[in-house]
């Protein structure tokens, strides 16, 4: 079934939905039987089972069906969706849109990269004098000024440049890679003398920034600092350098937010905070972008495309933001760490959209700014209008100074009221953009989801272990806070939304119970193997062996562990930023599919005394099972055992390759 409306249609996939219920209820079946087993058998305890290693594996069993249950909600309605820019009236009016990129360290995060970035932002196809490029610093760093002033005097070629010869790809480094070889086919001669031209304005960009960042790259980044605030260039001014519509460029702002070691600062969500309000006073648009620094724009029209649902007056009442898909240009073929997250955005995202709207993915969204303020029916006031005379940055920071306690939401609790903890909850150091999406639903507000052809925005992925693992960590760790506390979606969620939109939101906060359940998974069958006791009748024997080993066992682990940490005392909330800078010998190993443990000790631990235990069990149950003759009864487990084994050898060989360092 297709819904249709001017500017975009919908999709719904029915015949998906009812294959994947008819599954359900097969799978449901089959796993209650075997629940029921564990239970009927735990409680009523013979002499040759033994009790402690059962309980385990029946509360392995219980976790793995429940998140397995929650699953079910984004298989119920999928669906896709499309959009017609070219039906948006040539007479409307656009609104404007402020778009926000983040940084906080050259280090991990290159400047030349973000600066990339930045430059396809002010390349968008949307009108000039309604955007606006914001850049939250948060080291403060003086290198990321200079280049942000280059990047500008660069654009000013590059925009022009892109625009009049239509190409889609406005990221320079992506453009003058292999990314966009077919965007250089069957061009003129005139053409290629202004792609030479525009080759050496970039080179020579590049050059500059990076020769400033080797001067003084260790003293680059200050966490003790005021607040810093210049405009680099004012596109509601008329300007004589700006005559030429083509040559007409977007509005771009540094920002570098006030920073104290002894005062908290919210990470991200605190930047995000302080782009809210500079851009308030600035531009004030009633639509924000938010990218990461590393996700430039591939697709210009991806501005107009969101527009195409924000604009639609049937829904745009209570829309508050369109996502995309996190898609990204470095992903091997072999994809050992799951950059692509095909589960996700292939699956969990549709479905989710056709209950009332993906969650927030925390970057490559466009979103309302009045959902912020408030709810669809009654939404909240901000400035109306920017401030006109602002001259310098003067008034910016003086106005940041005076708010600093919006930026940087108390630690402690300010209420038992639900509404000033749900805020705090939103602007929470990591998964805030989950916490976010989270809140606007519970309000009220809705989401579309939006997949199209060409990636609208690409980013770089993580190529080693160690940087899988804190990513997955610092997610886990957020995530299974909010399920165990009281604005747990499986409560103060059902109340809110419907009951399988709770559910979505459910999977996602209780995911990291995963990896408890795959812990008992990589235990408790190998030594049960190794002694020659039955964990499974031979009826079932195949319904059990659906689990397989996975990195959750260490990063969703030691998120559990570091919320546990936090909740307790023992520990603080600390910036893990991912590393963003590539090396060569990790692309190296990543693109032939070995996995890279260096600087990972912590979170190979578990794999590692998990993959020589079930090596060590394997081999000895098989032997016991040889000599015993009772394969009819420990085939499930030598099966299970065998296929954790298998799955295990790609992290043996890679602690093998890597034992040197």
């Amino acid at each position: 079934m297709e819904v249709e409306s001017a500017l975009h249609s919908c999709k719904v996939h029915q015949s998906r939905a009812i294959t994947s219920r008819v599954h359900g209820f097969f799978h449901l079946t089959a796993v209650s039987f075997l629940l029921y087993y564990r239970l009927t058998n735990l409680f009523h305890q013979n002499n040759t089972l033994p009790s402690f290693a059962w309980a385990l594996i029946t509360v392995s069993e219980f976790i793995l069906a429940f998140i397995w249950a929650l699953t079910q909600a984004f298989r119920w309605l999928p669906v896709t969706r499309s959009v017609s820019v070219e039906n948006i009236p040539s007479d409307v009016s656009l609104p404007g849109i402020d778009v926000f990129v983040c940084t906080a360290d050259p280090k991990k995060e290159p400047t030349v990269e973000v600066m990339n970035t930045v430059i396809s932002a002010l390349a968008l196809d949307y009108p000039p004098e309604k955007l606006s490029v914001y850049l939250s610093d948060d080291g403060g760093s003086y290198i990321s000024l200079y280049a942000i002033k280059e990047a500008f005097e660069f654009a000013k070629s590059w925009t022009p440049f892109c625009k009049n010869n239509g190409l889609k790809t406005r990221c320079p480094e992506a453009y003058f890679s292999m990314l966009a070889d077919d965007e250089r086919l069957f061009w003129s001669d005139e053409f290629k003398v202004q792609e030479e031209e525009i080759k050496s304005k970039y080179e020579n960009f590049k050059s500059n920034v990076e020769k400033v960042g080797e001067k003084d790259e260790n003293n680059c980044v200050a966490m003790d600092r005021p607040a810093f605030v210049e405009i680099i260039h004012d596109n509601r001014k008329d300007n004589i350098e700006f005559k030429d519509e083509q040559t007409k460029m977007p509005g771009l702002v540094y920002v570098s937010r006030e920073r104290r070691p002894s005062f908290p600062h919210r990470f991200k969500a605190g930047a995000l905070n302080t782009l809210l309000r500079v851009s308030g006073i600035i531009s004030n648009a009633p639509y924000i972008l938010v990218l990461d620094c590393d996700m430039f724009c591939n697709d210009p029209n991806s501005a107009k495309q969101a527009m195409c649902f924000h604009l639609d007056p049937q829904m745009s009442h209570n829309l508050s933001f369109v996502q995309y898909p996190q898609v990204f240009y470095n992903v091997s073929k072999n994809d050992i760490y799951d950059g692509q997250s095909r589960s996700a955005y292939k699956t969990k995202w549709q479905g989710m959209d056709g209950l009332r709207g993906p969650l927030l993915s925390g970057t490559g969204f466009y979103m309302k700014r009045n959902a912020l303020f408030g709810s669809p029916n009654q939404e909240g006031k901000y400035l109306a209008e920017p401030e006109k005379n602002f001259g310098t940055s003067g008034k910016l920071i003086e106005s940041l100074k005076s708010n600093k306690e919006q930026d940087v939401t108390r630690q402690e609790d300010s209420s038992d009221s639900i509404v000033e903890e749900a805020k705090r909850l939103a602007s929470c150091s990591y998964e805030e953009n989950t916490k976010w999406g989270y809140l606007l639903h519970c309000k009220g507000w809705k989401s579309v989801y939006l997949y199209p052809k060409r990636p609208c925005f690409l980013g770089c992925t993580t190529i080693d272990m160690k940087d899988a693992m804190v990513q997955l960590m610092k997610w886990s760790s957020e995530l299974i806070k909010i399920a165990l506390s009281r604005f747990s979606p499986l409560t103060y969620g059902m109340s809110r939304m419907s009951f399988f939109q709770s559910m979505c939101y459910g999977y996602f906060t209780f995911q990291p119970l995963l990896s408890v359940a795959l812990l008992l998974y990589g235990i408790v069958p190998p030594l049960c193997l190794l002694s020659g006791t039955t964990l499974y009748p031979k009826l079932i024997a195949f319904i059990a062996i659906n689990v397989r080993f996975q990195v959750h066992v260490s990063g969703s682990l030691f998120g559990c562990l570091d919320m546990m940490m936090k909740r307790i005392g023992i520990k603080k909330a600390n910036l893990r930023l991912t590393n963003k800078a590539v090396d060569k010998e990790k692309l190296e190993k990543y693109e032939k599919g070995i996995f890279d443990f260096e600087g990972a000790k912590m979170f190979t631990a578990p794999l590692a005394i998990l993959a020589l235990l079930n090596m060590v069990c394997f081999f000895g149950g098989v032997i016991r099972v040889v000599l015993q003759n009772n394969m009819e009864q420990m085939f499930g487990q030598v099966f299970l055992s065998s296929l954790n084994l298998i799955l295990s050898l790609p992290i043996l060989a890679g602690m093998i390759a890597g034992k040197g360092k």
